[in-house]
C-alpha cells in the first residue's frame, strides 16, 4: 500500500489540477468571482499554490492544495446560485413594492391636480415618478439578463427618490387646501 501511495505521489497531480481549473473556470462562467468572492478567491489561490508545490517538486502538497482548489471552486458555484436566487427574489420584492410607490404617485399627482394644484408645485415630483417609472425599467432588464448585482445598483436611491415625490405632491395638496380654506 505504501508502496502504491509514493509511486502516486512521484508525479504532479496533473488531472487533480486540470480538474481544480475546470471547477474554477465553471464558477467564474457562473459569476463567482462577483457573487461568492471568497470561496472563488480561495480556490484560486489553492490552485496556485499547488502549481507552486509542483514547482517544487512537493506533490504530495501539491495534490492537496489542487484537491482543496477543486471543492473551494465546487462551493463557490454552489454559493453563487444561492446568491444569485436569493438576490432574485429580493429585487422582485423591491421592483413590486417601488410599483406600488409610483402608482401611488400617479394617483396623488391626479388628484392634486383635480384640487388644482399648480403645476408647477407638481412638476418635481411628476419628474421624479418618471424617472422612477424609466428606472424600474432599466432594473427589470437587467433583472432579466441575470445582473443582479448591476439591477441593485440601478435601483440604489429610487424608493428615497419615491418616497421624497410623494411627500412633495402631499404638501403641495396641503398648500393648496389651506389656502383654498382661507
Amino acid at each position: 500500500m505504501t508502496l502504491l501511495f509514493v509511486a502516486g505521489c512521484a508525479d504532479p497531480p496533473s488531472k487533480e489540477m486540470d480538474q481544480a481549473q475546470g471547477a474554477i473556470d465553471a464558477a467564474r462562467a457562473a459569476g463567482a468571482d462577483q457573487y461568492a468572492t471568497t470561496e472563488y478567491t480561495a480556490a484560486t489561490t489553492a490552485l496556485e499554490n499547488s502549481q507552486g508545490a509542483v514547482a517544487a517538486g512537493d506533490y504530495r502538497l501539491a495534490l492537496n492544495y489542487a484537491l482543496e482548489s477543486r471543492e473551494h471552486a465546487v462551493n463557490a458555484a454552489r454559493d453563487t446560485a444561492d446568491a444569485k436566487a436569493r438576490m432574485r427574489s429580493e429585487l422582485e420584492h423591491t421592483l413590486a413594492n417601488l410599483d406600488v410607490l409610483v402608482t401611488q404617485g400617479q394617483t396623488r399627482i391626479t388628484a392634486a391636480e383635480r384640487a388644482r394644484v399648480p403645476a408647477q408645485a407638481l412638476q418635481q415630483p411628476a419628474a421624479r415618478r418618471k424617472e422612477a417609472t424609466v428606472t424600474l425599467q432599466k432594473a427589470r432588464e437587467t433583472v432579466a439578463a441575470g445582473d443582479y448585482l448591476g439591477a441593485t445598483a440601478v435601483l440604489e436611491g429610487v424608493n428615497t427618490r419615491l418616497e421624497q415625490a410623494l411627500a412633495d405632491i402631499e404638501a403641495a395638496t396641503t398648500a393648496q387646501t389651506s389656502r383654498r380654506r382661507r
